[in-house]
């Protein structure tokens, strides 16, 4: 019975010993992710509070406003530099593509911005406005394209995803998709 007490003893005493370290490792983990904020968040209006899982208030308006003349201005002049990949093709390399976006302005529209964008991709190279929604994932800007029509180049859907001067997201062009990804440079 001797061993058996033990036993028991060592088991209930096991996790006291364990949580301590792991609580304080999760702990400077949170307050290092918090503590890391990058000039392109700056610029790409992202708020400097630290962001907790189901805590996050929402933007007034004032603040809302403030983060679209930010996003609008940093987008304005900035070359999507990268790479795209297309589903099912796995064993291909990705293939170069890039956007420069000439002029962003934020419409009246809730949401809604007015890209004028240079597009390679492919065979194409060609400069259009582009009409587009951009929602807010916490402080992460999300360029949104759901069946969108582009002339001579077809019907497109998206989500692209910015931050920390980078982007990444998927695409569909029709039938066809896949992954997109790169950086953001200014002009």
């Amino acid at each position: 019975m001797k061993h058996f007490n033990s036993f028991w003893i060592l088991l209930a005493c096991c996790p006291l010993l364990i949580t301590p370290q792991n609580a304080i490792a999760q702990q400077v983990a949170a307050e290092k992710q918090s503590s890391e904020e990058t000039e392109s968040e700056k610029q790409a209006g992202e708020n400097k509070q630290p962001s907790v899982a189901g805590q996050q208030k929402e933007p007034s308006a004032e603040e809302k406003k403030d983060r679209e003349l930010r996003l609008a201005k940093y987008l304005s002049g900035a070359k999507f530099l990268g790479n795209f990949t297309i589903e099912g093709k796995s064993d291909a390399l990705p293939k170069p593509e890039a956007y420069t976006i000439s002029k962003c302005e934020k419409l009246p529209q809730p949401d809604m911005y007015r890209l004028t964008a240079r597009i390679k991709y492919g065979e194409i190279d060609s400069e259009v406005p582009l009409d587009l929604k951009i929602l807010w994932a916490g402080r992460t800007p999300v360029i949104t394209m759901d069946a969108f029509w582009i002339p001579g180049m077809g019907t497109f859907g998206a989500r692209v995803l910015i931050h920390a001067g980078r982007y990444a997201g998927t695409w569909q062009h029709d039938e066809i998709g896949g992954h997109l990804f790169g950086v953001i440079k200014k002009e």
